[in-house]
């Protein structure tokens, strides 16, 4: 248990940015998943333009420190191969 005021303090904001990174990583999913379901219907249109939509929020998320550069880049490279093998 924390017995210093800083400690203390820390404990709450650690909490505050938890939810906050939760909320980022959850929106990233979200967007990633709207890609992946275009791809199973085979929705060319809309995979590309969902595509379009994760880029950004895969480098949002990395410039906040909740994902890897290398974790973003892996997985927008497995949905660009997906999509351009849907031709």
């Amino acid at each position: 248990m924390a017995n210093t005021p800083q400690a203390k303090k820390r404990i709450r904001r650690n909490q505050r940015r938890a939810e906050i990174n939760g909320a980022r990583v959850g929106r990233i999913r979200t967007f990633v998943k709207k890609v992946e379901a275009a791809l199973a219907v085979g929705d060319k249109t809309a995979a590309t333009a969902a595509l379009a939509a994760v880029q950004p929020e895969l480098a949002r998320g990395v410039a906040r420190g909740v994902l890897h550069r290398n974790t973003a880049s892996r997985k927008f490279s497995r949905l660009t191969k997906r999509l351009s093998a849907l031709a």
